[in-house]
């Protein structure tokens, strides 16, 4: 039983209080998750010649002063770095290849958990309450987000574990449920040069469809081949640089509601993490069909 959560705002104003609007939404969904939580953002784009890589250093001794330096000789003297606690956000004009591989060659003991223009990731082991203070969720901006909190069944407590998966650039997957055939999925895409971080199913699903949307896929054909292949149960999440995309599988046995109003649209597990939004009680609710695409633009 995990927790997920999702809103998208659709009014600029609002963009600065994403952050704040979420944070009761996560901590709502504590009950379902209290082992790990985390967070995508997704802001306005760095310029098209750069990239966001979001960093995390395990420990909290890491010396990120010494890695903006090595950055900016390394990868280009407009490297800049964005730190908050043991994760770090890095820009940089350098090609995302060659930054992920610098960062894993050079500082092997980093994770890489996200790349692109838009998008800003957070994740790591506690209750969803501590891990969103320890990051200052509350303070984020943007234009969507896509959130998660864990409770672990079938792979080990770790940061890298936790959710969102990534893969690719903007792009990042939640998931409540449980795959039954992530090692044939596995199976299918590592001859292809597909490499994967974890043994956590959610993994194999992030991979599967990023790889579809790579082959020229739209995200919605993607799904569309997700539903084909993915057994199991599920109720999906994704954020894309400006979309919000959620599916359940055919027995939509794992919850899901979403809230819509004229200022937002926002997605949780259960109502309880929607109600201390403004104005729900005006807000059009409903709860997604089994394997129907819903799919919201910024």
């Amino acid at each position: 039983m995990c927790g997920i959560v999702g809103l998208l705002v659709k009014k600029p104003a609002l963009r600065e209080q994403l952050g704040e609007l979420m944070l009761p939404m996560l901590i709502g969904m504590t009950e379902r998750g209290p082992d790990s939580a985390g967070l995508a953002v997704f802001t306005a784009p760095v310029p098209e010649a750069h990239r966001k890589l979001s960093l995390y250093a395990g420990g909290g001794d890491f010396d990120w002063i010494a890695f903006e330096d090595a950055a900016r000789h390394a990868l280009g003297p407009d490297s800049t770095l964005a730190v908050q606690a043991n994760h770090a956000v890095l820009e940089t004009s350098s090609a995302p290849d060659k930054a992920r591989a610098w960062v894993r060659k050079r500082y092997p003991q980093l994770h890489v958990l996200s790349a692109g223009r838009s998008i800003d990731l957070y994740k790591d082991v506690g209750a969803p309450a501590e891990v969103a203070a320890r990051y200052d969720f509350g303070k984020l901006a943007g234009t969507h987000l896509v959130g998660h909190t864990r409770m672990a069944t079938e792979s080990a407590v770790t940061p890298d574990r936790a959710h969102p998966f990534t893969a690719g650039e903007d792009f990042c997957l939640v998931h409540n449920g449980s795959l039954s055939n992530p090692y044939s999925i596995r199976r299918q895409l590592e001859p292809l040069g597909i490499a994967f971080d974890t043994d956590n199913d959610t993994e194999a699903a992030c991979r599967f469809l990023e790889w579809r949307m790579r082959e020229g896929d739209t995200l919605e054909q993607a799904l569309q081949k997700g539903f084909d292949e993915l057994d199991g149960f599920f109720t999906f999440l994704m954020g894309t640089k400006d979309e919000l995309a959620l599916v359940r599988d055919a027995f939509a046995c794992k919850p899901a509601i979403v809230a819509e109003t004229d200022d937002y649209v926002a997605i949780s597990s259960e109502f309880r993490s929607l109600a201390r939004l403004p104005d729900v009680k005006h807000a059009t609710l409903f709860e997604p069909k089994p394997e129907e695409m819903y799919v919201w633009r910024v």
